[in-house]
């Protein structure tokens, strides 16, 4: 009897048709995954926190009020996921592969360029406090609106605003310093 009751716990758990899953997870799989190597600068490890945020979002049980609040919360669960993982011993971690995107092609001419801005900026990131990569990349990588990005960060929309200037600020400084040594 024990067991029937743990089914109907974990069906219980699942809100989502498969059919209804399997959408969201092709809209959202790819951008969190960025995400996740981009906070951890880690391919693998972002391979692995990715499946682990489906996981938890698949076991919740809140009831979501729209597309956009299932997405923040499943960018909720992968933030808390990479804070929870820093909290470990320190690893090495290695900067992302910039060529392996498939977007920058050597026929083009302005390439090399592009290839190099890009490491620039990975560079520079890797540089920032991780919150400061955080709000950075879901503003501008991901598109959220400010009220997105507090809630995914569990921060106050008004605190946000001024957090995020520093940021980018601390971004254009630390680039500015690349460019300075070269």
């Amino acid at each position: 009897m024990e067991r029937a009751g743990a089914f109907d716990d974990a069906e219980r758990t699942f809100q989502m048709t498969e059919d209804a899953f399997r959408l969201f997870y092709e809209q959202t799989a790819r951008p969190v995954w960025i995400y996740l190597a981009r906070m951890t600068g880690d391919d693998r490890l972002a391979d692995d926190l990715l499946q682990e945020a489906y996981y938890r979002f698949l076991r919740t049980r809140t009831v979501f009020e729209s597309d956009d609040h299932r997405r923040n919360y499943l960018y909720r669960i992968a933030t808390n996921l990479v804070h929870d993982h820093r909290r470990r011993p320190r690893r090495e971690y290695t900067l992302l592969d910039v060529t392996a995107s498939g977007d920058v092609r050597s026929d083009q001419p302005d390439a090399d360029e592009r290839v190099i801005r890009r490491l620039d900026l990975t560079r520079a990131m890797d540089q920032l406090k991780p919150r400061e990569r955080s709000m950075l990349w879901l503003a501008y990588a991901q598109g959220l609106s400010h009220e997105e990005i507090a809630g995914v960060l569990g921060l106050r929309t008004s605190s946000l605003k001024s957090l995020l200037h520093r940021a980018r600020r601390r971004l254009l400084a630390v680039l500015g310093q690349g460019r300075e040594r070269s």
